[in-house]
C-alpha cells in the first residue's frame, strides 16, 4: 500500500519504512519556530524544569512579529524575556524582520522537513513540501528539550488542481472557495495535499497563501508536490531540500477533490466565519471603514504589486483607512525599490513596518465598535480585529484594494 506525502515525511522523521493513517510515531523534529505570541510562556515552563536543557539550539528559530513595535509595558516585558533568553542560549532570533511564516519561508524551510511552530498557520510551509504544523507551548517545550515529539499520522485529503485561474482571480480566492466547499471542520486533523496539472500555474506566493489558510478548514498540515517552481524558489534562497516526496500511485486518501481552476471567481468570506464564503459581487455595496493588505497570507511582493497596479492614479476613499503592511523586511525593501510604496502613499494609504498588524487584532489598526474591515488577513472571527461588535470580511489583495478606493466592497473590475 502506497503512502501520501505527509506519511512519507513522518516515516522519514520516525526512522521507519512505512506509516499509516492512525499510527502514532515518535519523530525527530527538523526545526522549531516560536513567536512573541506565546514564547514567554514556554520560557516560564522551561525555567521550572528540574534539569532544563535545549536539545539542539540550531533547530530553534524565534521571531518577534505579533506586536512590533510593542504596544504596552506588558508586551515589552514578554518580548524582553524572549530576547534575553534567545541571546543567552544562542537561539536564532529575528525582530523587525517580518511575519514569522514569511521569514521562515525566506530563510529556513526545506522540502521533506518536519517542523513544529507555536502558531497555527505553520502549515504554510507545505508550499515547499515541508510538514509544518502548529503546536501549543507544552508540546513545543517537550520538543525543544528533547528534539523529539509524537505525531498521530493524519488521513489525507487530495486536491487535484486543473487548468489555470482566470485573469483577476487569485490563489486566495481558490483556497477560500475550497474552505467554503468542505467547511471549517472539513479537514479536521487531516493533511491537505495539492497537486495536478494546474499546480504549475500557481506561483510560490499563491502556494504559500493556499497552504497557510488550510488550518482554517481544521487541517493538521498542508502539502504541495515539489516541482520546478518550488525548486527555483529554494535555489534562489540558497537552500537544498532535505528530501523531495511525491505521493505513491496507490496512496490511500480519505477523499479526493478535482478542482477546475477556470471556474474560480473572486471570493469574499463574510463575518464571522472563514467558510461563510460568497461570490465577491454578492457583497457589493457593503460599507467599509478600513482595508488591510498584508499578513503571512497575502503580504508578499506579488500581492503588493497587484494592489499598487489597481490603486495607481486613484485615491483611497476619504472615509477609509487603508493599511499596507509588507510581510517581511525583504518584501518591504523590494516594494520600495519598485516604487510600490510610493504609489500607495500617493494614493493615501498608510504604510506600516513588517508585522502581523491588524490580522492579529492586538496592535496596529484595530477597529472600533460597529466598524467594518476588509482584509487579506487569516481570520474573521468575531472580535478578531478589534471590538467584539465589529465585522471582518476576507478577500484577495485585488478586492481589498478596490474596496479601499470605492469605500465599499467591490471587485477590481467594477472600478
Amino acid at each position: 500500500m502506497g503512502m501520501t506525502i505527509a506519511e512519507k515525511i513522518i516515516a522519514l522523521a520516525a526512522g521507519t519504512d512505512a506509516v499509516r493513517a492512525g499510527d502514532i510515531h515518535t519523530v525527530a523534529l527538523d526545526r522549531l519556530m516560536s513567536n512573541d505570541g506565546t514564547t514567554h510562556l514556554t520560557i516560564d515552563m522551561y525555567n521550572k524544569l528540574k534539569n532544563p536543557r535545549i536539545a539542539d539550539k540550531d533547530k530553534l528559530v524565534w521571531i518577534v512579529d505579533h506586536n512590533v513595535p510593542c504596544d504596552s509595558v506588558k508586551t515589552a516585558a514578554s518580548q524582553k524575556k524572549m530576547r534575553d533568553f534567545a541571546r543567552a542560549n544562542g537561539i536564532t532570533f529575528y525582530e523587525g524582520a517580518g511575519v514569522c511564516h514569511q521569514v521562515m519561508m525566506e530563510n529556513h524551510v526545506r522540502p521533506g522537513e518536519l517542523i513544529f511552530g507555536a502558531d497555527s498557520h505553520t502549515c504554510a510551509y507545505g508550499a515547499l513540501g515541508a510538514f509544518g504544523t502548529g503546536v501549543g507551548c507544552t508540546d513545543y517545550l517537550y520538543a525543544m528539550v528533547t528534539g523529539h515529539s509524537w505525531v498521530l499520522v493524519p488521513e489525507t485529503l487530495r486536491f487535484n488542481l486543473h487548468g489555470t485561474l482566470p485573469e483577476g482571480v487569485y490563489a486566495r480566492d481558490l483556497i477560500l472557495t475550497i474552505i467554503g466547499r468542505i467547511g471549517a471542520n472539513g479537514a479536521n486533523y487531516k493533511a491537505m495535499e495539492f497537486g495536478g496539472d494546474g499546480l504549475g500555474s500557481i506561483d510560490m506566493s499563491g502556494r504559500i497563501s493556499i497552504c497557510n489558510l488550510c488550518v482554517e478548514a481544521g487541517a493538521k498540515t498542508a502539502l504541495m508536490e515539489v516541482d520546478e517552481t518550488a525548486m527555483a524558489y529554494l535555489n534562489a534562497h540558497g537552500r537544498e531540500p532535505k528530501a523531495v516526496f511525491s505521493p505513491d500511485a496507490d496512496a490511500v486518501y480519505a477523499a479526493v477533490y478535482d478542482i477546475d481552476l477556470s471556474e474560480i471567481r473572486p471570493i469574499v468570506a463574510k463575518p464571522h466565519f472563514v467558510d461563510n464564503v460568497v461570490d465577491a459581487k454578492e457583497c457589493t455595496g457593503t460599507h467599509i471603514d478600513e482595508a488591510f493588505l498584508g499578513s503571512c497570507n497575502n503580504g508578499r511582493i506579488e500581492d503588493l504589486r497587484v494592489g499598487a497596479a489597481i490603486i495607481k492614479g486613484r485615491h483611497v476613499h476619504p472615509g477609509v483607512r487603508f493599511l499596507v503592511v509588507p510581510a517581511s523586511r525583504a518584501v518591504y525593501d523590494q516594494a520600495m525599490a519598485e516604487g510600490l510604496l510610493s504609489t500607495f502613499v500617493e494614493a493615501g494609504a498608510i504604510i506600516m513596518n513588517p508585522n502581523c498588524s491588524v490580522c492579529w487584532g492586538s496592535c496596529q489598526g484595530v477597529i472600533g465598535e460597529g466598524e467594518t474591515l476588509i482584509s487579506t488577513g487569516t481570520r474573521n472571527f468575531k472580535g478578531r480585529a478589534g471590538h467584539k461588535n465589529s465585522f471582518v470580511y476576507l478577500a484577495s489583495a485585488a478586492t481589498v484594494t478596490a474596496s479601499a478606493i470605492a469605500g465599499e466592497i467591490v471587485t477590481a473590475d467594477m472600478l
